[in-house]
């Protein structure tokens, strides 16, 4: 399955202002909220998330079509773990301590911000990395 990476960028471009929300108004809802699209992201794929269906629906139209696409299954696994750090961020939050809740969703925000502003994609790059070493480790 194939994604187009501007979608990518856009979705990474709206998860940055979610969890710059959810900082700045230290509201565990809306950091929830992140955290059930980083979910549908993992469960229904990265072109079901609903920053994907928006981009499809409301942006792709306005630019064409993409003159490149990538695998979907880095970004996939980038969702997991913005999943990952969003309910870390949830448990902190909600149970505490607090200051874990602000560093996982500053973390999470860290990432976002690199793949809007730059296109690096922290969790495709995990992802690529554990797919060299499997590699690697079944060829020693």
């Amino acid at each position: 399955m194939q994604v187009d990476p501007r979608g990518q960028r856009f979705a990474a471009a709206l998860t940055v202002l979610v969890l710059a929300a959810a900082l700045a108004l230290a509201q565990p809802w809306i950091l929830g909220f992140q955290a059930a699209v980083f979910a549908t992201g993992v469960l229904a794929g990265v072109r079901n998330s609903p920053y994907a269906l928006l981009f499809s629906a409301v942006v792709r139209p306005r630019l064409g079509p993409p003159s490149e696409t990538e695998d979907a299954r880095p970004p996939r696994f980038a969702q997991g773990v913005g999943l990952a750090f969003a309910a870390l961020g949830l448990i902190g939050y909600l149970v505490g301590p607090e200051w874990l809740g602000v560093a996982a969703t500053a973390l999470a925000l860290t990432a976002a911000f690199l793949n809007a502003a730059f296109g690096f994609c922290a969790g495709c790059e995990m992802y690529l990395l554990g797919r060299r070493l499997a590699v690697a480790g079944k060829s020693a």
